[in-house]
């Protein structure tokens, strides 16, 4: 609807009087001239400019809004794998102690087998704060959501479909399956 129909429509409602000028509402102002109803609707039209502005600077913001907590949320992620790296680092730490102790000593063998002991343990301690869970396969029903099936093999001791052997384990985090564990599955006794 154009400036011109928006007037007409307006002044059609109200009374117009012979020499141009319109009644005023129910106030009882009375009437009010062609140049006043221009002012009017001048000033209304600037208040709406106004309004409308106002309404592109909310907008503005609420994207900028948006992106800066997409930003603050990336970074969250960026520091979260940040401090899980060092609470790792200890454990390459101890390996590389390890491997550079004295080959030539006596108990050699034993201690590196307990250091790297050692050092598994507290690794998986570690990881398991973070939400990563063992998922424990040998002896258990084969499940092709938790295991992948590298082989099948006889067993009288085993009864079909159980996990024989685990070649991997497989491991979820938090609730989600992170790697299959890789199993030889029991075809039961074939005999």
């Amino acid at each position: 609807m154009g400036k011109e129909e928006m007037t007409a429509e307006a002044m059609s409602a109200d009374e117009v009087s012979p020499n141009g000028a319109v009644a005023g509402k129910e106030d009882g102002s009375g009437l009010l001239s062609r140049e006043e109803l221009i002012a009017e609707l001048e000033k209304t039209r600037e208040e709406a400019q106004v309004n409308y502005d106002k309404l592109l600077r909310l907008a503005a913001e609420f994207e900028n809004q948006k992106k800066r907590l997409q930003r603050e949320k990336d970074q969250s992620l960026h520091y979260a794998e940040e401090s899980i790296l060092k609470e790792v680092l200890p454990f390459i730490d101890n390996l590389e102690r390890a491997l550079a102790q004295d080959r030539a000593g006596k108990d050699f063998g034993t201690q590196l087998l307990e250091g790297v002991e050692m050092t598994l343990k507290g690794l998986i301690t570690t990881l398991e704060k973070y939400g990563l869970q063992a998922i424990s396969s040998h002896g258990k029903p084969f499940d092709p959501n938790f295991h992948e099936a590298l082989a099948m093999e006889a067993s009288k001791e085993i009864p079909e479909q159980m996990v024989l052997q685990e070649f991997e384990k497989g491991y979820l985090f938090k609730d989600k399956l992170l790697r299959a564990a890789k199993v030889v599955v029991s075809k039961g006794d074939t005999e």
